[in-house]
């Protein structure tokens, strides 16, 4: 059997699809509640892996459903390429911060437009922090036999993240001054 090299993407969704058939906009949607805090996937992208995937065996489509949906299965095939991906050591990460790259040509900019942006990001950050708080606290609710030690060990590192960022602008805060929402 031919084992595929798969990129991120497409072993992603094959990830997914290990559960059950899903649809494209199934997956995109998955993809974007499971993965989407540290991960970005298109719906183009799923689109354009899942025909990829198809032509190469990977999955199988099912028969075309009401709106033209199609649900995909995974294959034999397509186990074992995801099998053949999980099991490679994952690459280095790459940090891309687009605040950061503006910061770092805060210069360029008034004052005041600067701490524009660093106040949208930090209220950003604080409702990310929220947010995987509030998933931590779901997941102590359920019985210990539905967590998923893989899920808690992404929401930790989100929160360590979004702490260690909180901190990156309180400490900025004696180099680029945040002042205060104006009130209006």
């Amino acid at each position: 059997m031919t084992v595929h090299r798969l990129n991120a993407t497409a072993a992603s969704l094959l990830g997914f699809l290990h559960d059950a058939p899903l649809s494209g906009y199934e997956l995109a949607a998955t993809a974007e509640r499971a993965i989407g805090d540290f991960w970005s996937v298109t719906q183009s992208q799923v689109y354009r892996e899942l025909a990829a995937m198809a032509e190469a065996g990977l999955v199988e489509p099912g028969e075309r459903e009401a709106r033209d949906r199609r649900r995909y299965a995974l294959t034999d095939a397509g186990r074992a390429a995801f099998r053949e991906w999980v099991n490679r050591p994952p690459g280095p990460e790459t940090i891309r911060h687009s605040l950061l790259l503006t910061v770092r040509f805060g210069r360029h900019l008034p004052p005041e437009r600067i701490a524009t942006f660093l106040r949208l990001h930090r209220d950003a950050h604080a409702e990310k922090l929220r947010a995987y708080e509030a998933q931590v606290a779901a997941l102590g609710a359920a019985p210990s036999a539905a967590r998923d030690p893989y899920q808690q060990a992404t929401l930790a590192f989100g929160i360590a993240y979004e702490r260690a960022v909180r901190d990156w602008f309180a400490e900025i805060q004696d180099v680029i001054p945040v002042p205060p929402d104006r009130p209006g």
